[in-house]
């Protein structure tokens, strides 16, 4: 039977989950326009450069609402239909995103630049496609991969890592270099989405009518601070991105990577690797092989297009 209602409210979820992705595609677009239009009434609050005032413009606002409700709506889509058609929608984001950015912030991509937009597209789309399915989950099931040593090992390398990246490299490299920023964004939906995986999970047990559970109710705290602390770092280090690189490409970027890395936390907690066929690993591989390419064509493509405004913004001698 929840088959049966899983499949009848799929059309549902994909409607959801077109409109979602065209909501989330704004986002980025946004919240750089807002960005930029603070620095340009270079304003000055409590002392600092108007570098921070974006977080009063309506427009920067606009952006941040609209990426709450395009979350709502994945939420909901992933209740109504299977993952792997809703996850593969969210490339439609990108490509409006692109769209967007060129209409509204003039970043327009180069041949290079929309090749690699689009081969990020369909690399992050054949993974998804062919990753491993969703298994039966339960809350014993998340108790007990939780107290597993490779997922418990796995969580501390992330978090070393992310220590690592937001402490030392990003204030380095981070405003020279995209993928650092990408690559703290990424690494925490290590937890953002298995801990709204696993809330859905704890929700019976926590708010049922029966008789409350410490062991779940402490999970579910556990895994909701998780959730809370790790969208608000996400938050504050994707504005960071906005402040110094291209909406369209860091987004193109951060959809495949964030992606990714999602795929491989569920599958390490949820056991999902185990119904990996060899067909699908290959296909996993071209996937990746192919973002791969997408991205060096991003890099590409925004490498030329600062030299190129360099190039204009040198006065020219007789």
């Amino acid at each position: 039977m929840a088959d049966d209602s899983g499949l009848s409210g799929a059309p549902l979820g994909i409607a959801v989950a077109v409109i979602s992705s065209f909501i989330n595609g704004s986002t980025f677009a946004l919240q750089k326009k807002g960005i930029l239009r603070s620095r340009d009434k270079d304003w000055v609050i409590r002392g600092c450069v108007a570098g921070c005032s974006y977080l009063t413009d309506v427009v920067w606002c606009s952006g941040t609402l609209s990426m709450i409700v395009g979350q709502i709506g994945n939420f909901l889509a992933y209740n109504l239909a299977p993952a792997v058609i809703v996850t593969p929608l969210g490339a439609l984001g990108v490509l409006f995103g692109a769209v967007l950015a060129s209409w509204i912030l003039e970043e327009h991509l180069n041949i290079l630049g929309k090749l690699g937009c689009v081969i990020c597209c369909c690399g992050s789309v054949v993974l998804i496609i062919h990753a491993p399915k969703a298994a039966a989950a339960s809350r014993e099931l998340l108790e007990e991969r939780l107290s597993d040593p490779v997922v418990l090992t796995y969580i501390l390398l992330v978090l070393v890592l992310l220590v690592v990246l937001i402490a030392w490299v990003a204030p380095a490299h981070g405003a020279t270099n995209i993928m650092v920023y990408v690559a703290i964004c990424s690494l925490l939906g290590s937890f953002t989405v298995p801990s709204s995986k696993g809330l859905g999970l704890l929700a019976p047990a926590v708010f049922g009518k029966g008789p409350s559970d410490g062991g779940a109710l402490a999970l579910f705290l556990g895994l909701l601070a998780a959730l809370a602390v790790s969208v608000l770092i996400q938050f504050v280090f994707i504005n960071k991105a906005l402040e110094c690189f291209s909406s369209n490409i860091f987004e193109a970027v951060y959809y495949v990577t964030f992606t990714s890395t999602v795929i491989l936390a569920s599958a390490l907690l949820f056991r999902e690797w185990t119904e990996l066929t060899l067909t699908d690993s290959l296909a996993m591989l071209c996937g990746l092989t192919t973002v791969c390419v997408g991205v060096i064509l991003l890099r590409i493509s925004q490498e030329a297009a600062i030299v190129w405004k360099g190039k204009e913004a040198r006065p020219k001698t007789d």
